[in-house]
């Protein structure tokens, strides 16, 4: 990919019902991390490898938020550094504006950067402690040559980029150290700086997890405000799937490195289809389920609730030791996305919903 091909104009928002268009897709995504040998393994040929991810299919779209939802190590952040080219892939191929892209450093790597940003889960360690605010925002801004060409253009575009998450005066940010700020004060600096770069995506990684649960909505709707404002596509990722629902558009669910469900966030969260997405949903904290009937309790998680491991992940269905409807097919094939009758565009990677089965 050249840097002239990476900031090329957008394209114009239109009003027909055709939808949003394609920005950021990834096809077949795949991601082994090798495992050092030890011992008589040292003997061996073969090299045994994390299997973080495997097989991913995502498609970000301008105005549009896709979560991602996941327990901790089902391979979530691991997607978004892929889609950032901050690791390379296994596998697999990542679209921008439907052009493959392979990036490994230098002006093509900061080109990709331009249109592709990513806010890091830590807001405490993604911001050097010895600089300012000043030279976060500069920095960024003269990487991506949007400093303008004086003194007071710079000192423009710095206001406007605090101005635009939120953090005013900008007078009483601009020359602060990061431990001067607040948790969420850090996070909306981080968000800045992305915008840096005017980028056309933003991956998300779990940027709400790290601070107080009474600013967290304050954040993602500065995250959804950016959006409709800019049309912005956003990767979303979570591992809480309550608010997937709030602030998602779609919601895809990963399990142990694979995708299990996805469709609208409306339909995924209220009419999940896939047993992992109806155990996520049960663990979720909810003052109208306190006492339930045995009617609508859900089916008790069977085995020890541990996730497998992905160095030598179960045969089939990884979710299969977990599953509470687990049929003998399950631990010897693995299931492809079935269409879920109930709403278009809504599937699960479940042999529960095999026609061939159900019919």
């Amino acid at each position: 990919m050249t840097e002239d091909n990476a900031v090329a104009t957008r394209e114009p928002v239109t009003g027909d019902c055709t939808p949003p268009a394609v920005v950021l897709s990834a096809e077949g995504l795949t991601k082994h991390f090798p495992v050092r040998k030890r011992g008589r393994e040292m003997l061996t040929r073969g090299r045994r490898a994390v299997r973080a991810v495997d097989d991913v299919d995502l498609t970000l779209r301008r105005g549009r938020v896709t979560a991602l939802v996941g327990e901790s190590g089902s391979g979530k952040s691991t997607v978004a550094r892929l889609l950032a080219q901050l690791h390379p892939r296994t596998g697999g191929e990542i679209r921008l504006h439907g052009e493959p892209v392979t990036v490994k450093g230098g002006k093509a790597f900061r080109a990709y950067c331009r249109r592709v940003q990513m806010i890091f889960q830590d807001p405490f360690a993604s911001l050097n402690p010895v600089h300012t605010v000043r030279y976060h925002l500069t920095r960024a801004l003269k990487i991506h040559g949007r400093a303008g060409s004086t003194a007071q253009d710079q000192e423009q575009a710095l206001h406007e980029l605090l101005t635009r998450v939120q953090l005013t005066p900008p007078e009483g940010f601009v020359d602060k150290f990061p431990h001067e700020l607040s948790g969420g004060q850090r996070q909306r600096v981080a968000i800045a700086r992305a915008l840096g770069a005017d980028p056309e995506a933003l991956l998300a990684d779990e940027p709400v997890s790290m601070l107080d649960v009474s600013i967290r909505l304050g954040v993602l709707n500065l995250l959804r405000d950016l959006k409709e404002r800019l049309h912005l596509a956003i990767l979303y990722i979570t591992h809480d799937i309550a608010s997937a629902r709030y602030f998602a558009d779609e919601t895809l669910v990963m399990y142990a490195g694979r995708m299990v469900e996805g469709g609208d966030s409306e339909t995924v969260t209220q009419q999940p289809a896939h047993p992992y997405t109806r155990l996520l949903i049960e663990s979720a904290p909810d003052p109208d389920r306190l006492a339930p009937d045995a009617e609508s309790a859900a089916p008790a998680e069977k085995g020890s609730g541990e996730p497998p491991s992905l160095i030598a992940p179960p045969s089939g269905c990884r979710f299969h030791p977990r599953c509470p409807v687990a049929m003998a097919r399950c631990r010897i094939e693995l299931p492809p996305r079935f269409e879920v009758a109930d709403r278009p565009g809504h599937w699960a990677a479940c042999w529960l919903y095999d026609a061939a089965v159900t019919s």
